[in-house]
């Protein structure tokens, strides 16, 4: 197996934008969270990682582990390509735990070796560990290979376990250029029956030419197949990022490999977001972390030595016919000190005046009347960074970050609750108990400044907290 050159490892050079409390690299870029798992007592999130520059290259797996899931700790990288089953890199995939051994599965990527980047293909391998630190690649390696019906995209296993099978899915490109999920089941972890496409893309525009990042999971009584779309066009103000993260709600026949699903829906509505995974906790709850996307957008910290971070840990819930997120129960313990906790009429802007503002947890509880705008915003330097407006008139809420076109999403209700968590360089929204998630980036060097005000007088609740 190959070995990281440790002489080559890139260093942060500036720690101005740096997360407190969101998984990142030591240095390096990140993208897609993979082989979330819980193993010989502690949770494991690995992830797409060049530890050689802060830009996208040949894919390792970076690693941590924590006890608590909010507390990381680094460890050594688990797979680094080059070998003969991962030639051009070791991208997404995901993990199980087996007689008392963590396996990963993971795509292995290759190329041409024609100078064209977008000239490869890929297969699915295996690799297992019994301490959960080091990691062995598997002698039967490739263990499932591109079926003939389908192009070079193959990719980003998500396994799981039901009924003496082992199951997985793929995330695929039929020759016709739709996106779709192919399953897969096994006894062994090596050898593996196509079961077909359970669902594909009606057209590339509207629901994608590619199918990348797919998990499925099951939520009480509901199976939920999640996956991130490749070439959706914008529609009004939905499907606005270069890729979305999107979900169908149904039931999926194993015998016959289909999967009777209602509509399709995005995820997330802010600009960055992306490939998400999901696995169950201890006591049964599904939690979900993502990539802070910016594939279409500036990453200033590319500057300093390193790029991307992962959300905060997200608890998955179906209410009301769509899958709610809220912050995972475990980040209340981050709370160090209660700085705000008032009653007040909303008559004028509202400055939140506790120190450090961008390692806080807000909660803003606002009763609406008719025809109000409300606002939340973030300012450093007298510069608007981050700024959320509710319009109850029009039933919509708006984000804008910084210059960039806005996002949008659909509200209702006579009150407007906001979650927030704010990091050195991040803001997560959680809207109404979770049923809207804004996912957003900004860069500031100077402190921030957060205010809430509304264009006439209504009743506010606000508590906020400094994290540590």
């Amino acid at each position: 197996m190959q070995k990281v050159d440790e002489s080559q490892i890139i260093k942060v050079t500036n720690p101005r934008y740096r997360q407190q409390f969101h998984i990142s690299t030591p240095a390096g870029w990140l993208n897609d969270p993979n082989g979330l798992c819980y193993f010989k007592g502690y949770y494991h999130v690995f992830y797409q990682f060049h530890p050689y520059s802060a830009e996208w290259g040949p894919m390792h797996w970076g690693h941590v582990r924590s006890r608590d899931l909010i507390h990381w700790e680094q460890l050594p990288v688990a797979l680094v390509p080059g070998d003969p089953e991962d030639t051009g890199g070791c991208f997404s995939g995901s993990a199980i735990v087996k007689d008392g051994r963590l396996y990963l599965i993971y795509s292995g990527h290759h190329y041409f070796g024609d100078n064209d980047q977008d000239h490869f293909w890929e297969n699915q391998n295996l690799a297992y560990s019994d301490d959960g630190i080091h990691f062995t690649k598997s002698e039967h390696n490739p263990i499932i290979e591109a079926p003939k019906d389908n192009t070079q995209h193959f990719r980003d296993p998500k396994i799981w376990q039901k009924d003496g099978y082992y199951w997985l899915i793929l995330g695929s490109q039929a020759t016709d250029g739709l996106g779709r999920a192919l399953l897969y089941r096994s006894t062994d972890l090596i050898h593996w029956e196509n079961r077909g496409p359970i669902a594909k893309a009606k057209d590339a525009k509207s629901e994608g030419f590619m199918w990348e990042c797919p998990d499925f999971f099951r939520i009480d009584d509901t199976d939920i197949l999640l996956y991130s779309p490749m070439g959706i066009k914008p529609v009004a103000h939905n499907f606005l990022n270069v890729s979305s993260v999107c979900y169908q709600a149904g039931q999926l026949d194993y015998d016959q490999a289909q999967f009777n699903h209602g509509p399709f829906w995005e995820l997330d509505h802010g600009h960055n977001f992306y490939a998400t995974q999901t696995f169950r906790t201890l006591d049964q709850r599904r939690i979900l972390f993502g990539w802070m996307s910016s594939f279409d957008d500036p990453m200033p910290e590319k500057a300093d030595g390193w790029a991307g971070c992962l959300t905060l840990p997200r608890e998955l819930h179906y209410q009301k016919g769509q899958l709610f997120m809220t912050p995972a129960r475990e980040l209340k313990n981050l709370r160090e000190s209660k700085v705000a906790s008032e009653a007040t009429t909303l008559d004028q802007d509202y400055f939140f005046d506790y120190t450090d503002q961008q390692h806080s947890e807000q909660l803003i509880t606002i009763d609406l009347a008719p025809n109000t705008v409300t606002k939340w915003q973030l300012t450093s330097a007298g510069k608007p960074l981050l700024t959320l407006t509710a319009d109850q008139t029009s039933g919509e809420i708006t984000v804008q970050q910084g210059d960039l076109k806005p996002r949008y999403a659909k509200f209702g209700g006579h009150q407007l609750r906001l979650h927030l968590y704010i990091d050195t360089s991040s803001v997560e929204f959680f809207i109404n108990d979770g049923e809207i998630t804004f996912t957003e980036r900004y860069y500031a060097d100077q402190p921030i400044q957060t205010t809430v005000s509304a264009n006439q007088a209504l009743p506010v609740q606000i508590k906020a907290y400094h994290l540590a």
